[in-house]
């Protein structure tokens, strides 16, 4: 599971000059053997911890680290 975890962390580093926010389907391709459940529970596993946030457009649930991208300076306010 942690070496899942710092999977994940690494490739949304590697991406962070170009993207902020990743599809589910992006995180299922670095783990080909896992199913699709097992992802879930890694990704739901960082979002507990907040190193990631989930974001939502209403139609599309994406993720994100916690902290990057745009929607980072409209986190907390409600």
């Amino acid at each position: 599971m942690e070496t899942a975890k710092q999977t994940i962390l690494d490739f949304c580093e590697s991406k962070s000059k170009s993207k902020s926010k990743f599809y589910f389907n992006d995180f299922t391709k670095l783990f080909p053997d896992a199913k699709a459940r097992e992802v879930k529970k890694v990704l739901t596993a960082l979002v507990n911890e907040e190193k990631m946030v989930f974001w939502s457009s209403g139609s599309t649930t994406m993720y994100g680290v916690a902290g990057a991208g745009k929607q980072a300076n409209a986190e907390g306010e409600a």
